[in-house]
């Protein structure tokens, strides 16, 4: 019987040889080419993770070694100092922004005696300063508002190692400051505002979507610049610089002088330190008025109606 197909010749020995040969040669350059695709892919793959361990170190860097910046505008004594509008309101003065490592330019007080110039130097973590605003911040708002009264407010940050790791007392300083720098008229509302919603010491204290809240509630122009600011901690070496100065230097245009604020609240009052009841605003109310009156019988002036304190 005859069954159909072709008969494949025999590989002899030396066919079957080279076969194996170009077999092999064929492997080994498949090999060859996956350890070259694999080599370059893992070589890509380095080089992206250094270039973003590159980027993020740099990226710290930069933001630890730049330059502090200005300060916020309408601060150059450290301070803000609002005073009486046309219409009754309250205004800030306006001031150049301090360049980095300029020192502040003390504000020029009025020695009329006509005038109460109040200074407080406040943290916004501190219970003492809360209490005191709790007290005297409507009072001072009437005699701010009529012109009988300057308010020149410094935020200081004492007690930034008193909020469980968040710095409140830094961001709140950096957020006022960020309301001066933008929107300088709304700062009375704004640090009023704090106080009302002002955490107890030792707590986080209040988020910056919370501050950023508080902000817009106060009314202030500008609100997407200094959200921006709030998140971006802009004025944070500056807060931390004033406070340097507040703890470290004389304070200005006080008599006797003061070599520095030793504790918050620091209120002032035509240069006399205030040191009575954080809760007694008769107390206060009359601090001002004997303060206001030795600058006017040092100054000589022609006696005017003293204006009445705010009804308690």
């Amino acid at each position: 019987m005859t069954y159909g197909g072709s008969i494949q010749p025999r590989q002899t020995r030396n066919e079957r040889r080279e076969a194996a040969r170009e077999k092999a040669r064929i492997l080994r350059e498949q090999q060859k080419k996956r350890e070259r695709r694999n080599r370059a892919l893992l070589i890509t793959g380095v080089t992206v993770v250094v270039a973003l361990i590159a980027a993020v170190i740099i990226g710290i860097v930069v933001q630890n070694t730049k330059p502090a910046g200005p300060g916020p505008q309408n601060m150059a004594s450290d301070g803000i100092v609002l005073t009486a509008g046309e219409d009754g309101s309250i205004v800030a003065v306006e001031t150049p922004a301090l360049d980095a490592g300029e020192a502040p330019t003390p504000t020029v007080p009025d020695e009329s005696g006509e005038v109460a110039n109040i200074v407080m130097y406040i943290d916004y973590l501190c219970p003492f300063c809360g209490q005191f605003e709790a007290t005297n911040s409507d009072s001072i708002r009437t005699m701010v508002e009529s012109g009988a009264a300057t308010l020149e407010v410094h935020p200081i940050a004492i007690l930034t190692n008193k909020s469980a790791g968040t710095q409140y007392s830094l961001r709140a300083a950096n957020a006022a400051a960020c309301v001066a720098d933008s929107s300088p008229d709304s700062f009375f509302d704004f640090n009023a505002i704090l106080f009302e919603n002002q955490p107890e010491e030792g707590t986080s204290g209040l988020t910056n979507d919370e501050l950023k809240t508080l902000a817009d509630e106060a009314g202030v122009s500008s609100l997407s610049t200094i959200e921006q600011c709030i998140d971006d901690q802009q004025f944070k070496s500056w807060v931390q610089d004033a406070t340097n100065r507040a703890l470290t230097e004389p304070i200005p245009n006080t008599d006797p002088e003061l070599p520095s604020v030793t504790g918050t609240p620091t209120v002032l009052v035509n240069g006399q330190q205030y040191g009575g009841s954080l809760e007694d605003p008769q107390e206060f109310q009359a601090f001002v008025l004997q303060a206001t009156s030795a600058t006017f019988n040092d100054s000589g002036a022609t006696p005017t109606p003293t204006p009445t304190p705010a009804p308690q």
